[in-house]
């Protein structure tokens, strides 16, 4: 009789359905503290429209933290404002703002530590020092938010979105803006970044350490201090992004420096100080993609090897490619060259005689950077036209052997 009476209870305890706790004045819950210490393993705390000043609020099992209206969570530029340690955790529909700032620890809006399946989606954050921080996390997802940091200097100044050590993560759709960088990978593994819009940034609008095997596809990077960088990564796949308006002297569309076997496809590179600057690359495939009006199209170091760049159209760029050495390692092939001159007799599409993308003026500017106020005066145009007749500084075998004759249709 005991064994039964003891049984029983406990089925019914383990099939309840899951609550809805709101939060809210005059509800049954008056903070969300104490709906998060009341909630129970799925429950769904439903927070009404008002201004929440509770400090450090901590996430600590698996349920579902959902706002109606964007109520706001205030860390009165003090605290970190939600903290989750437990996997399976949903985080939606608030307005998070003003967290603090310490040197010693990276306070955040939102901050996931050593959990899995957590989404945090359709939430606005203002004024965070790490508005969205995750650390060793799997299969995150952070969809639909809107992040907008204050611009200050970047030694005080967090990132948009930041993930550190973690695996399976997406993140799509969100728009950064205001932070040192946009979206920040740190030994990250099998993820995807789609969809999102990071620009006015202070450094970077996305900034990948130690990443590999992860892709990033129809983003759009605008207007940040330095453009993109891809750091000590293998097997990125970067597809059908736009980078534009990155200008500086230091800014770069795309700086990809000790990266190797990646593939570069069908991006929109417009308006960069340099489109793409290649230092320690190796083994990378660079096809199908736009570089129009930018100051350097492609910048490749001699310490690159093995690259492929084929089948890009080149528009309107001060310098196609320029690059330090004379040794010619990588492959260009196919490529639309608006400043060739060529003929094609036998009307395949295809020039008849080489390309060299390289001018003299551009050797010259790699080894005397002042030589750039030279850049539309007679004397250069003089310059690149002897070197055209008579090769002598220039690469010699730096060249596109079958330019294209036509735009290619991208």
């Amino acid at each position: 009789m005991k064994f039964t009476t003891f049984v029983i209870p406990l089925f019914f305890t383990a099939n309840l359905p899951a609550a809805q706790l709101h939060v809210g004045a005059d509800l049954p819950y008056p903070t969300i503290r104490v709906a998060l210490e009341k909630a129970a393993t799925g429950d769904t705390i439903v927070v009404h429209p008002g201004i929440y000043t509770e400090g450090n609020l901590t996430i600590d099992k698996p349920l579902t933290l959902v706002g109606l209206d964007y109520p706001v969570l205030d860390g009165q530029h003090r605290y970190e404002v939600l903290t989750v340690t437990a996997s399976n955790v949903t985080v939606r529909g608030f307005e998070i703002r003003n967290t603090g700032q310490l040197s010693t620890i990276d306070l955040a809006g939102i901050k996931v530590l050593s959990a899995s399946n957590v989404l945090i989606e359709n939430n606005r954050l203002r004024d965070c020092n790490f508005a969205i921080y995750l650390s060793d996390t799997k299969d995150g997802r952070v969809s639909r938010n809107d992040i907008r940091g204050i611009l200050k200097e970047e030694q005080n100044s967090g990132n948009g979105i930041h993930l550190w050590k973690g695996s399976n993560a997406l993140i799509e759709a969100n728009h950064i803006s205001g932070h040192r960088d946009g979206i920040y990978f740190e030994f990250v593994s099998d993820s995807e970044i789609r969809d999102n819009t990071s620009e006015a940034n202070l450094r970077y609008g996305l900034h990948f350490m130690f990443s590999h095997n992860d892709r990033y596809l129809r983003n759009i990077f605008r207007n940040n201090g330095a453009g993109v960088a891809v750091m000590y990564s293998r097997q990125v796949q970067m597809l059908e992004n736009q980078f534009a308006e990155n200008w500086g002297s230091s800014a770069y569309g795309l700086l990809l420096k000790d990266i190797s076997d990646s593939h570069i496809r069908k991006n929109t590179f417009e308006r960069n100080s340099a489109a793409v600057y290649m230092e320690g690359a190796s083994r990378i495939t660079m096809e199908q993609n736009h570089f129009r009006e930018n100051g350097w199209a492609l910048r490749v170091q001699a310490s690159c090897d093995a690259n492929i760049v084929r089948q890009n159209n080149f528009f309107g760029n001060s310098f196609d490619v320029a690059t330090n050495g004379h040794t010619v390692l990588n492959t260009f092939e196919g490529n639309y060259w608006d400043k060739y001159e060529g003929y094609d007799l036998n009307r395949d599409g295809v020039g008849d005689v080489p390309f060299r993308p390289v001018s003299l003026y551009a050797v010259v500017v790699e080894r005397m950077p002042f030589g750039l106020m030279l850049l539309r005066s007679f004397m250069v145009y003089l310059l690149d036209r002897a070197e055209k007749i008579i090769p002598s500084l220039t690469p010699e075998q730096l060249m596109d052997k079958e330019p294209a004759m036509r735009p290619l249709s991208i």
